[in-house]
């Protein structure tokens, strides 16, 4: 029987994204691991492989589409043997938005809407090759995975997922019939009544468009409609303030051995292809520094649940990275045990491939703290929004000549105030402090992170 091509989830939150472009055409066969289109998310543009084989009989969402919602028919593959020409696409299949209009050739994801993610349509095992959204109870895994449990009548909600971010993939669907993992549970009785779940308060809205547009007056202003990467960053950190209680530490670095370490390296950095191996910046030596900080301080690398404290065995760093229209935060893993010109060279690669939206979802989702720096534009100090799942977020100025005291005497030395936002309900004021001293420990004697 034919086999829909549903609209895949790249990341645990993905809801909706943009059906880029098609790589192939309608009568083209297919072959699993083919790539078969690509899928716009607001901050990267995926390959979507195909997971099963036939002839790409229909395309129902022709490329350009926004706002295609996850789940959704994108396709139809005729298997073996049947008649591509008589395969019909699919009659309930939901509507879909216009083309939006994209600039330089890219589009963003919009941001979801606050209703629940869309229930997955009741059809075939899908031919793409993605994750399907965490909504609900719903457990996250690939389709071909699902397929599978499926077919074995394991219960996908037993299985440990292995894959990134948790996801089930088919080794461990393999490794539950081995195992002997739990059958799925029988389907409740026709008629009997589901547990209602407790209601999400609403979170506080703004004034109406109209309300704003009527305080100017008409003509001096020009609408520049919000694409999708600003859709989502407003949903995220509007989310992040009114359900993450924010505390903020502050204190100052003196940079003098840094900086003077740092021109040292530099200037022993091997040449390779007649160029220096690495370059090394001061915000590279923070996020070393950082991730040592919470190495030194394992309390504060952690994640808030509600049902319990995550800490974490690694200090994952992400480092906020503006591109156009936005900003992204792709992670360096592990950035305790890296040294400072792996770090240098991985953020250099991270920045550009930000810049062309080619970062992999698994390379800016997740981590355990951040670094937000704002010193290169000259900025003394301020207060960052924390990023879910981080507890900390750690807000890094410029540093600059000030008047010190030492030994009694009036001094001057190079100065930078850093600012520590946590989720007072993981890290309180005492553990961020502690955490702060410790950065400041590398910061200040910057031969510790060599060692």
């Amino acid at each position: 029987m034919p086999t829909n091509i549903l609209m895949p989830a790249l990341s645990p939150t993905m809801e909706k994204g943009n059906l880029a472009k098609w790589l192939k055409k309608e009568g083209d066969t297919i072959k699993s691991g083919d790539i078969i289109a690509e899928i716009e998310t607001d901050k990267a543009t995926m390959e979507v492989e195909a997971v099963d084989e036939g002839i790409l009989a229909k395309i129902v969402v022709p490329e350009g589409t926004a706002d295609v919602a996850v789940n959704e028919v994108i396709g139809v593959i005729a298997g073996e043997g049947e008649d591509a020409k008589s395969v019909s696409a699919p009659s309930a299949a939901p509507a879909k938005s216009e083309p939006a209009p994209k600039a330089d050739g890219k589009a963003g994801e919009p941001a979801p809407a606050p209703a629940a993610a869309p229930a997955p349509a009741a059809t075939p095992a899908p031919a793409a090759q993605a994750a399907a959204p965490a909504s609900g109870n719903r457990p996250f895994a690939s389709p071909l995975a699902r397929r599978l449990a499926k077919d074995a009548g394991i219960d996908l909600g037993k299985v440990q997922g292995s894959g990134p971010h948790g996801r089930i993939v088919e080794k461990d669907i393999e490794a539950a019939k081995q195992g002997g993992a739990a059958k799925a549970a029988p389907a409740p009785t026709a008629g009997a009544p589901a547990a209602p779940k407790p209601a999400a308060a609403p979170l506080a809205t703004g004034p109406s468009d109209e309300q704003t547009k009527k305080l100017f007056a008409p003509g001096s202003y020009e609408e520049i409609p919000h694409d999708g990467m600003r859709k989502t960053i407003a949903r995220r950190l509007t989310e992040a303030k009114q359900t993450i209680p924010h505390f903020y530490v502050t204190l100052d670095c003196e940079l003098d051995a840094l900086l003077k370490l740092r021109a040292e390296l530099n200037a022993a950095a091997p040449e390779k292809d007649g160029k220096p191996a690495y370059k090394l910046s001061v915000n590279d030596m923070v996020i070393k520094a950082l991730a040592l900080a919470l190495r030194a301080v394992p309390d504060a690398n952690v994640s808030w649940t509600d049902g319990a404290m995550l800490k974490h065995k690694h200090a994952d760093v992400g480092v906020a990275v503006s591109i156009p229209g936005g900003l992204i935060t792709p992670i360096v893993r592990d950035a305790c045990h890296k040294t400072l010109s792996q770090i240098s060279n991985e953020m250099k690669d991270y920045a550009a491939r930000a810049k062309a939206r080619k970062l992999k979802p698994e390379e800016y989702q997740g981590g355990t703290t951040a670094v937000s720096n704002l010193g290169m534009f000259g900025v003394k100090d301020f207060a960052a929004v924390i990023n879910p799942p981080h507890a900390t977020i750690l807000a890094v100025g410029a540093g600059e000549q000030r008047a010190v005291v030492k030994g009694g005497q009036l001094a001057v030395a190079t100065v930078m105030s850093v600012t520590l936002s946590t989720d007072h309900r993981a890290v309180d004021g005492a553990l961020g402090a502690e955490l702060l001293q410790a950065f400041k420990g590398y910061i200040e004697k910057p031969m510790a992170m060599l060692v």
